[in-house]
């Protein structure tokens, strides 16, 4: 069941991503279950925050992310983060 779901429901959405808005996402994961603060993810890139904020809004913009509360960056997909995690190994 996982298998089926990484393949045609999470790589079918990472897939239309830019090779930016990934490395966003997968430093959100890598923060591990959000939400996330924008300086955390800022910081898990190695950026300044000001750097992420067109990332962050190409992904609020294809539905991949939202903001719970001002700042705020959480998976609109749940499990989305997971899905990340078995893909960096």
């Amino acid at each position: 069941m996982v298998k089926h779901l990484d393949d045609n429901f999470f790589l079918v959405r990472f897939d239309r991503l830019t090779p930016a808005e990934k490395k966003y996402l997968r430093a959100m994961a890598e923060l591990g279950p959000g939400p996330h603060r924008s300086g955390d993810i800022a910081s898990q890139l190695g950026v300044r925050v000001e750097s992420v904020a067109p990332r962050r809004s190409g992904l609020i913009s294809k539905g991949m992310v939202y903001s719970p509360a001002h700042g705020d960056t959480a998976f609109t997909v749940p499990l989305f983060d997971d899905f990340l995690r078995r893909e960096m190994r």
